[in-house]
């Protein structure tokens, strides 16, 4: 379905709240584009992107908000015309409607789009890219599933054909982007309530790789077994591959960690030769980013890979590379409180769990590290269980609150003190309880 922007001024967004309806949002209101939308009264983190943008967004379905004068209605997928009466009289009506993915396909269709896809790493990897694009004077524009510190917001608006965006495999939304550019982190099967079989979800990925246009790029993690097998068949266009790996187009060596930095060199990948060092032809030289975990290692050579074959200089890409602080939510420092370091993750998904535990761990040395753990979904705790229960190893103590339902999933069928009982059961020494709420945990603390 194509949307043409020029000829649509009035927006009504229902489910406004949502990270991605958030971006999509501020982006369109940039365009100058007259915004408004829905969703409940609870507080999310996107509620100051929105009104930043001073979007006004009634907190209560009601058809009495779909009025004269809207020229498109997007509603999130999390509503449909059965359960929410603000999409049944949109979609009754002669009002053009569209679900959030149709919109912002139908939006990166139309530019020089750069889709950054994967089960992890996806939010930090397009927010890095856009941010040095956007230093190096190439005018992006970017939609990032998050706050961004930098962008002040969760997206940015630039001169450019250019437009990265967060691609979200999820309800298979990657079949609405047809990138000229596409980056792959990782496969790493998620989202078990829509996606049946690891194969069904890997499909997506494949699917996703076939549509890259011929006369673009496909950057790879091909230290990811699974599309380091699927990449090359399936691709019409020029693979480009990055690892901490000896068989890859950009390598990342001699990494290394100090107060918060990581330093590392990146070569490109012929033989390595011990004799020939960072002065060789293939040494791009020395990198540092002000983001821990080997996690972000994988992200930064994305980004570096990307943007050389962009034609950026070497000189940019490692001055805004070292510049970036991050996004909201991922390995987010939010302060000291009675000498505690608070750190807040969205990670919901054991490998991610594993991972920004391992980062900590190694960052800050012989501390005792408290981990609260809100579990996302029923259907995620169930098929992942086992793995949740190997998560927690570099951890001291735990704490798991009630699990946080998807309104799209049937309740119930695990609990949170079945993953207590599950790791105590491991005989990990780790000091772990459950604590049903937010707020009770807040005072145990």
């Amino acid at each position: 379905m194509q949307l043409n922007l020029e000829k649509v001024k009035n927006i009504y967004m229902i489910g406004i709240k949502g990270v991605g309806m958030t971006m999509l949002a501020q982006y369109l209101h940039s365009l100058g584009k007259n915004i408004s939308g829905s969703d409940t009264p609870e507080v999310f983190m996107t509620d100051k992107v929105l009104k930043s943008c001073d979007i006004e967004v009634y907190e209560k379905f009601d058809k009495k908000n779909i009025k004269k004068g809207i020229d498109l209605v997007i509603y999130s997928t999390a509503y449909n015309e059965k359960d929410n009466e603000e999409v049944a009289k949109a979609i009754g009506s002669k009002i053009k409607t569209m679900t959030y993915a149709e919109a912002l396909g139908s939006v990166f269709n139309q530019s020089y789009g750069i889709a950054v896809a994967g089960s992890h790493g996806k939010t930090t990897t397009s927010a890095w890219l856009a941010y040095v694009l956007n230093g190096a004077g190439k005018e992006p524009s970017a939609m990032i599933g998050s706050y961004v510190p930098q962008f002040e917001g969760a997206s940015i608006t630039g001169k450019s054909d250019y437009l990265v965006i967060e691609a979200d495999e999820y309800q298979n939304k990657l079949k609405y982007f047809d990138p000229k550019i596409a980056l792959l982190n990782n496969i790493d099967y998620d989202h078990p309530d829509y996606f049946p079989t690891q194969d069904d979800y890997n499909y997506v990925f494949i699917d996703f790789i076939k549509k890259i246009s011929a006369r673009g790029f496909l950057v790879a993690n091909f230290d990811d077994p699974t599309i380091r097998r699927v990449s090359y068949v399936n691709s019409k266009c020029k693979v480009i591959s990055y690892g901490i790996d000896e068989s890859a187009d950009y390598i990342a060596y001699d990494i290394s960690e100090k107060d918060g930095t990581q330093y590392f060199k990146v070569k490109m990948g012929v033989s390595f030769d011990d004799e020939a060092d960072e002065l060789s032809d293939n040494s791009l030289g020395d990198f540092s980013i002000k983001l821990i975990g080997k996690h972000n290692i994988y992200n930064a050579l994305a980004v570096i890979a990307a943007c050389i074959e962009l034609g950026l200089d070497l000189f940019s890409i490692r001055k805004y590379l070292g510049e970036f602080r991050g996004t909201s939510r991922r390995m987010d420092v939010l302060g000291t409180y009675r000498g505690a370091v608070i750190i807040d993750d969205y990670a919901h998904h054991p490998t991610e769990i594993k991972t920004t535990l391992e980062a900590i761990k190694k960052s800050y040395i012989g501390k005792n590290i408290i981990t609260v753990f809100h579990p996302h979904t029923f259907t995620r705790t169930k098929g992942f269980f086992d793995d949740f229960v190997e998560s927690f190893k570099n951890t001291d103590e735990l704490i798991v609150l009630d699990i946080y339902g998807s309104a799209r999933e049937e309740q119930g069928g695990v609990h949170s003190r079945d993953l207590v009982k599950a790791i105590k059961e491991q005989g990990e020494n780790i000091k772990i309880k459950h604590i049903p709420t937010l707020e009770k945990c807040s005072k145990y603390l």
